[in-house]
């Protein structure tokens, strides 16, 4: 499966961003699906996750309250609607696939990954 992620930019603190994530390919599989972040000098870490039925959602502490993962399923694609956007949050943001459905939503072990997407939030 392919993904393409796109949504990022300049925002202000405060401000909001919707990230997406199309999938193409092999989208007959069932993938649960991630956002995952990665700022400089720090490891990759999970924002949100989201189980293949749409039926599971994992957010970590950090991110509850203003981060919210949805999926579209006719349209083979995963939103992140980020909301309260802090200067912390600023990282490449990467959506991810994995068909082992078995994994913890915590973890980070994804099998595809989308290109990355730059959110920058000034403050």
């Amino acid at each position: 499966v392919q993904l393409q992620a796109s949504g990022g930019g300049l925002v202000q603190d405060g401000g909001s961003l919707r990230l997406s994530c199309t999938a193409s390919g092999s989208t007959s599989i069932r993938y649960d699906v991630g956002w995952l972040r990665q700022a400089p000098g720090k490891e990759r870490e999970v924002v949100a996750a989201i189980t293949w039925s749409g039926s599971s959602k994992y957010y970590p502490e950090f991110v509850k309250g203003r981060f919210t993962i949805s999926r579209d399923t006719s349209k083979n694609t995963v939103y992140l609607q980020m909301n309260k956007l802090k200067p912390e949050d600023t990282a490449v943001y990467y959506c991810a696939a994995r068909s082992n459905l078995r994994l913890p939503m915590r973890d980070k072990s994804y099998d595809y990954w989308g290109q990355g997407t730059q959110v920058t939030v000034s403050s």
